[in-house]
């Protein structure tokens, strides 16, 4: 199964369809909300089409998708743009990719220097960032593109996958999810194309701090430890350091030193509150990856 979440995509869904269809037994376009002929589109290219009557984002979209194949169980699951960007000539590579033993594969803009030099500069530095965000949150798995949405799953995969989100980060919540269920994740790849125009109906900044904001929470929830407790542990030990420097000036001049007195203090208190905070999460995050793996 290839499925994609279409937007008012009516002038490149076909013809995405069409390119894809020789390399799958069935297509899925997920309309999501679409004002324009995009299921008209879809449906005449040959595809089968699920839509949505009100705009879910593109989490949404994921959702539907997962839920159909969850429904349908195919073999293989590949999603990809469909707006023209992923090159549907891929779609063996990523399968002969799963057929040597990947739960997931994703593809990569960053493996082969000819693809990098093709992404602009400001999407590069937000990729990155964004890539070191969802690798904090999705812990023992390493990818070098974490943000890309051309990728394959195995039945070992979508059928534990529950994307949530509506937003762009359902990426990086689906990667979060593969590193709670312990997937094997590969890589292959992909050039993307940058120079069809409309590809994207927001602001690549506001985008992108949507984004990380929604990662970042991940983190929060997800690794409580390196979120809380680290920072808890590093303000308690300055606190630590602050209040010696407190009792030191004291036993030396015999007088107290309020500022230095105030703000260690302050700073244990803090650093106290944030390791608690860090243990209760991850006791919480600890019954959350066992129910799921139930």
């Amino acid at each position: 199964m290839v499925a994609m979440p279409a937007y008012n995509e009516q002038d490149r869904v076909g013809a995405t369809v069409a390119a894809v269809k020789p390399f799958a037994d069935v297509v899925v376009v997920v309309d999501d909300g679409s004002k324009d002929n995009t299921i008209a589109a879809a449906e005449e290219a040959g595809a089968v089409v699920i839509r949505h009557r009100i705009n879910q984002g593109y989490g949404g979209a994921l959702r539907t998708i997962f839920l159909t194949a969850q429904k349908y169980k195919p073999d293989i699951l590949i999603i990809i743009d469909s707006d023209g960007q992923h090159d549907p000539k891929d779609v063996p590579r990523f399968v002969e990719k799963i057929m040597e033993g990947y739960d997931v594969v994703i593809g990569s803009r960053f493996l082969e220097t000819s693809s990098k030099d093709m992404i602009p500069g400001y999407r590069k530095l937000g990729m990155k960032v964004l890539d070191r965000a969802t690798l904090m949150a999705a812990g023992n798995i390493r990818v070098s593109d974490s943000q890309c949405g051309y990728r394959a799953y195995a039945k070992s995969a979508y059928m534990v996958i529950h994307p949530s989100g509506k937003g762009m980060s359902a990426g990086s919540e689906i990667l979060v999810q593969m590193s709670d269920h312990r997937l094997k994740v590969g890589e292959i790849p992909i050039k993307v194309r940058y120079d069809i125009d409309g590809t994207s109906s927001q602001n690549p900044f506001r985008h992108g701090i949507t984004v990380l904001m929604n990662v970042l929470r991940f983190v929060t929830i997800r690794r409580p430890v390196t979120a809380f407790g680290i920072p808890g542990l590093i303000i308690l030990i300055i606190g630590v350091f602050l209040a010696y420097q407190a009792l030191l000036i004291s036993v030396q001049t015999g007088a107290w030193s309020p500022t230095i007195t105030l703000v260690s203090m302050m700073m244990l208190m803090m650093g106290m509150l944030l390791c608690c905070v860090a243990v209760i999460l991850y006791a919480v995050a600890q019954m959350i990856q066992m129910v799921g793996r139930e």
